[in-house]
């Protein structure tokens, strides 16, 4: 027998979690600050490219395999044949490993962020909460260094939403991890489309 109340659960629906889906993205649609940032965000990211610099970008979980996602859609292709376009997602096993053994969990992200980071780059954060150590302690090297930061948040932003934590901070709604990364997700792709439009 079920330990779960069913007063607490809820029955699957596709069409449910599509509308809610939906929901998220309409409030999204609606918020025209957000959107203004979004396009803030595009802005810094061509400049930067056109300069001659560099996208770094870092994230836990699922918005670490968004991030190498999102690089991989500038170094390779996303619709159309272009020159490879110079980011890069901080996943490599060894760094993590090593920084998480010898200096602790959340300095994975900062510790790269020293090593690789420049002047007149951008530094594009992923947390769905805006409170994860590691993100912080990455937006912080980045401006000590002189790396531009674009943070995509949820659940009110947290620390990296709060004045001059970042740069950029763009907030999307959704009360669930998932849904906030699904809205990443699509605005990682508008900042990709929105790139190449300005190259």
């Amino acid at each position: 027998m079920s330990d779960r109340s069913p007063s607490t659960h809820r029955a699957f629906s596709c069409r449910d979690s599509l509308a809610e889906g939906q929901r998220a993205l309409g409030t999204l649609l609606a918020d025209a600050q957000t959107l203004a940032r979004i396009d803030t965000a595009i802005a810094a990211l061509s400049s930067c490219i056109r300069d001659g610099h560099k996208i770094l970008i870092v994230g836990n979980g699922g918005s670490m395999c968004d991030a190498a996602h999102f690089a991989e859609e500038l170094t390779g292709r996303f619709r159309a044949d272009r020159r490879p376009i110079p980011a890069l997602a901080c996943n490599d096993p060894g760094h993590l490993t090593c920084v998480a053994n010898d200096y602790g969990f959340e300095f994975v992200f900062s510790r790269w962020v020293e090593a690789i980071g420049q002047s007149g780059d951008v530094l594009i954060i992923l947390s769905t909460s805006g409170n994860s150590p590691n993100c912080v302690k990455a937006a912080a090297a980045a401006k000590a260094k002189g790396v531009r930061t674009i943070a995509l948040l949820g659940k009110g932003g947290g620390q990296l939403g709060q004045s001059g934590a970042c740069d950029t901070p763009i907030t999307v709604p959704g009360s669930t991890s998932d849904r906030i990364q699904e809205l990443h997700m699509l605005i990682l792709h508008i900042f990709v489309e929105g790139i190449e439009a300005g190259l």
